[in-house]
């Protein structure tokens, strides 16, 4: 038998379209999604909340010169509807708000096109949005963009997002002061009195499901009854800022399933969008795919994430789509291909350049030696070298890149210094590549393992009285809220000491210098050793302290040699960071890397204390996460 063709009907406030399998309802000429009907639901969205709280796109932004991640909340609609394919096999429709210069101050000054499209024989849809700022219009800053869906909370009430990352959740009115007890942070509710006794005792916030945008491709939620899932596909990040370790939000008590674009989760005001006076700026968000799907016995419900795993591979492999419409969406053909190997050259590790196993190779637009994980406007393009450091991108957008790369087990960034140019069809070669990861003489002693995060290092167990059961034995067990305060309760009369050559990393280094709360509810700085024993010293060499940094939030980083109350300290940061990782249980935010000279006249024969302190005391959540130390020789001719 042959499927039915995709229906589009028009009604006065609405537009359905319909292909058979799913009917989905979107207000017009607003362009918000009212209504999903599928396998016999009427519809999948919330229905008790307002028809502009179910599907929608929302954005935040601010005058240009405001400082910080907040500003105004707009669930934009639009203001004009157009329908851009009418076939059977694909319907696309399109919703715009145009901006002038009569709306300065009160919208913020970009054309929005948002669009939604539906292919025969598909139990999903796909959206994305084309946003557009001319040179001649006001600067402004852009924190935020995202899509949203609320589903049904009396059908939705598992949520996965990823293998080991799944489980049975809460319901919003639990959330609610006479069934939650408000923590640290807005988002961290201790469950005292929720309507399903099981999660009593529980602590659920937002930030425990956040996932790194690398791994962030399929997440969602499953009805039992019927057995039902709704999943959000994303198959590509090139839209996504700040590169393929960035975090963002995935589905979370609502129930909502989110499809973060631009967002400052787990980095501030460094991943920002601000365009400048005079600049032009357009970018297309998506296509994501909206997936549906189904099992007729409850007995086989979980399977569906299997499904949806196995429907994230077909849509990934279709990437770039051929059928979105708009112009602004290179097709297949349109984009180019880049391939190479990288190498390290490390001569205090090997004589002979290392196959850069396992490095993260990317295409970004044009800036400094790491901006990437930093930059928002443009679009990014990542792979992994294999165990010899061959790599190939492919299907990159036309325009100017940097090649960028970090290699775990090597600290900093690497950046090719020739400028690539992708054209349509291109196929470019750039053959071998060596990275010179800092380096002035041998390791003396190391803690940590360059990765760009704490995980290695000891995460504690969490207060019993703030318990999320998902990361009870867990890989990810850094999730669980408040482990900020155990530090104290691990080092209740002294800060950390650590003894290079006795002391374990994995068990006597701290995953974050935090503060110490005292007894009169303020907090104080805290000071960590490192101590080690040197039998010969070059007084008149230069040692180097390499400091790598997984995040910082309003921190500043104070180092000493040998002297814990010199004035000046021998190195500071300053003020750095607003990552907010502690608080929003990650391993990682920003990486910064510190190069600090020693001059060998501070060493002594015997024992050495170096001292890091974190000197900004004001708040519970501030410190920084170490990546990595290491303390270099002084140059050698021999490795």
């Amino acid at each position: 038998m042959s499927s039915p063709g995709v229906q589009l009907y028009i009604q006065d406030h609405y537009v359905l379209m319909d292909n058979g399998i799913i009917q989905v309802t979107i207000s017009s000429p607003d362009g918000i999604v009212t209504g999903i009907q599928y396998n016999g639901i009427d519809n999948l969205l919330e229905v008790e909340d307002e028809e502009v709280h179910r599907g929608y796109w929302d954005l935040v932004w601010s005058k240009t010169g405001s400082t910080g991640t907040t500003g105004t909340f707009d669930v934009f609609k639009g203001t004009s509807f157009k329908v851009v394919v009418e076939t059977e096999d694909q319907v696309e429709v399109s919703f715009t708000r145009t901006w002038d210069i009569s709306l300065e101050g009160d919208v913020v000054p970009l054309n929005l096109d948002k669009r939604f499209i539906m292919l025969r024989n598909s139990p999903g849809f796909y959206s994305y949005a084309v946003f557009e700022h001319l040179e001649e219009w006001p600067p402004f800053n852009l924190p935020q963009v995202r899509i949203v869906f609320k589903l049904r909370k009396d059908k939705f009430h598992y949520m996965a997002v990823a293998d080991n990352r799944q489980r049975f959740m809460p319901l919003p009115e639990d959330r609610l002061l006479d069934r939650g007890q408000p923590l640290a942070t807005p988002e961290a509710v201790l469950l005292v009195n929720p309507v399903e006794p099981e999660f009593k005792g529980e602590v659920d916030d937002k930030y425990q499901y956040s996932s790194e945008n690398k791994d962030l491709k399929v997440h969602g939620w499953i009805s039992l009854n019927p057995p039902v899932g709704f999943w959000q596909i994303t198959p590509s990040s090139e839209f996504r800022s700040g590169g393929p370790i960035k975090q963002n939000l995935t589905s979370h008590v609502g129930p909502y399933c989110l499809a973060m674009f631009l967002s400052a989760h787990y980095a501030g005001e460094d991943l920002v969008l601000k365009l400048n006076p005079g600049e032009p700026w357009k970018k297309v968000f998506g296509p994501v795919f909206l997936y549906l799907n189904s099992v007729s016995s409850e007995d086989n419900a979980f399977s569906l994430w299997e499904d949806a795993k196995d429907q994230m591979l077909r849509e990934t492999q279709n990437w770039p789509y051929s059928f979105p419409a708009s112009e602004d969406f290179p097709k297949p053909d349109q984009r180019g291909k880049v391939c190479g190997r990288l190498e390290v050259q490390d001569r205090y590790v090997s004589y002979e350049p290392i196959p850069a196993n396992g490095a993260y190779i990317g295409m970004a637009p044009l800036g400094d030696v790491g901006s990437w994980q930093r930059e928002c406007k443009g679009y990014q393009f990542w792979t992994r070298a294999d165990e010899d450091g061959n790599f190939t991108i492919d299907k990159i957008r036309t325009g100017e890149y940097n090649i960028c790369a970090w290699v775990p087990g090597f600290i900093g960034d690497y950046k090719y210094d020739v400028v690539v140019n992708i054209t349509e069809g291109c196929d470019i070669s750039l053959g071998d590549l060596i990275y010179e990861p800092l380096r002035n003489g041998p390791t003396l002693w190391e803690i940590g393992i360059p990765d760009r995060t704490a995980a290695e290092f000891y995460i504690p167990d969490p207060d019993p009285k703030y318990i999320n059961k998902l990361y009870v034995n867990h890989p990810d067990r850094y999730r669980q809220y408040g482990l900020w305060e155990r530090y104290a309760d691990l080092y209740p009369d002294g800060d950390l000491v650590f003894t290079v050559g006795i002391s374990d990393y994995k068990n006597d280094w701290f995953f974050a210098q935090v503060n110490r709360k005292r007894e009169d509810g303020t907090y104080q700085g805290t000071t960590w050793q490192i101590k080690f024993l040197l039998r010969d010293v070059d007084h008149t060499g230069t040692y180097t302290l390499r400091l790598a940094l997984a995040t910082a939030h309003l921190a500043e980083l104070q180092v000493r040699v040998n002297d814990p109350k010199s004035d000046p300290p021998l190195f500071t940061t300053g003020e750095i960071g607003h990552d907010n990782t502690i608080a929003r249980h990650g391993i990682h935010g920003l990486y910064r890397l510190y190069n600090i000279d020693v001059a060998g006249v501070e060493l002594v024969e015997g024992e050495n204390i170096i001292f890091l302190t974190q000197a900004m005391n004001t708040d519970p959540l501030q410190g920084i996460m170490y990546d990595y130390i290491r303390l270099e020789c002084p140059p050698t001719t021999s490795s």
